[in-house]
């Protein structure tokens, strides 16, 4: 089966709880991703600026495929998995 792992980015912050949650819960899941920190990558913080139109630092943000998702709930993240049929 092709890598996904490219598929599943998470924007977030090594403090954020959040950020600490959304890896934890696609970890249990056994689902592949990659974690920027955007506090300490300069080059992932423009990355997440240039996914909202405002500019800001929105994080965590999670990107699904094509699929943005800010703060989402966990059917937010199952549904945009599923369609990428990991």
């Amino acid at each position: 089966m092709e890598n996904k792992q490219q598929n599943i980015i998470i924007y977030g912050a090594a403090r954020c709880h959040k950020s600490q949650y959304y890896q934890s819960y696609l970890s249990d899941k056994e689902i592949d991703f990659v974690f920027f920190d955007v506090e300490k990558d300069a080059l992932a913080a423009i990355a997440l600026r240039s996914l909202y139109e405002s500019g800001k630092l929105h994080f965590p943000t999670l990107v699904i495929g094509d699929k943005k998702l800010r703060n989402p709930r966990d059917h937010e993240i199952d549904k945009a998995i599923l369609k990428l049929k990991i």
